[in-house]
């Protein structure tokens, strides 16, 4: 059988911040059968200079990730965070009028998705063959829930997973403060959002902190830090289904009883 292959862009928090996620994201992919490539020639998505207001000056940066992702004759992409993955698909209309870039946008949104979101809904797995003796509670991300609209998959994934327990947290649907830029223009704010976040999590007695979102990890890992909550371990998603795998555990939906879950599944917006 032909292997899916697989384009991987990267983020700039998991090159600089996170390098073991990336890796951990292939080594899953590559387990499940897909074929994995990294453009060379990647760089930003281009979302804080977008984000922030110059526009045009981004636009470089859009192109130029655009022929980085399409260097690859992939049959999808695949990213780890839902934050960057909609920033991607938002290239699209920003190119809609563009007789160059506009139907290499349109191609690449055919084609992207968030990692856990790929996992359970193209390649139909079910259970990644991981293993994780730990309490732990799930940090979900905005993007990925609000923008891209996908707030099962990473949880059914988890809750494969042999030995663990997943503790829900309280008020999962409130924003850990981070908001990219929204936490440099409003920090006041923003501590209050994360302090809140972090109350929720210390509350639940985890022992591990999952999160779908590297920058979400670093914003409430790093007050944690600030505020003595050394103990609670952080890990993204793509580690948790990459940690004790026995391959003879990995199951795909066709050959279990399991339904599908609709993107949405997971309760409060």
């Amino acid at each position: 059988m032909k292997k899916i292959k697989v384009c991987i862009f990267s983020t700039c928090l998991v090159d600089l911040l996170f390098p073991k996620v990336g890796m951990a994201m292939v080594e899953v992919l590559e387990r499940l059968g897909c074929e994995t490539v990294l453009p060379e020639k990647q760089i930003c998505c281009g979302q804080p200079t977008y984000n922030s207001g110059y526009s045009k000056d981004s636009m470089k940066t859009f192109k130029n990730e655009i022929d980085a992702l399409l260097s690859i004759d992939a049959d999808y992409i695949v990213g780890p965070s839902g934050s960057c993955v909609f920033m991607i698909k938002e290239y699209k209309d920003i190119f809609k009028d563009d007789p160059e870039y506009g139907p290499k946008a349109a191609e690449i949104d055919s084609k992207i998705y968030e990692f856990t979101q790929f996992i359970y809904r193209v390649l139909k797995v079910v259970d990644c063959g991981a293993e994780l003796d730990a309490k732990v509670t799930v940090h979900r991300s905005c993007h990925m829930t609000r923008l891209i609209g996908e707030r099962t998959a990473p949880f059914v994934l988890l809750d494969h997973v042999k030995d663990i327990e997943r503790v829900p947290l309280k008020n999962v649907q409130l924003c850990c403060g981070f908001g990219g830029t929204f936490s440099a223009k409003r920090p006041e704010l923003s501590v209050e959002m994360v302090d809140e976040k972090v109350k929720n999590i210390v509350d639940t007695d985890a022992e591990i902190l999952i999160g779908t979102e590297e920058s979400c990890l670093m914003n409430i890992v790093g007050r944690m830090n600030r505020l003595g909550y050394n103990k609670i371990k952080a890990m993204h998603i793509a580690e948790v289904l990459n940690h004790n795998v026995d391959i003879n555990r990995i199951k795909y939906i066709k050959d279990t009883d399991h339904v599908v879950v609709p993107a949405n599944g997971e309760g409060v917006f």
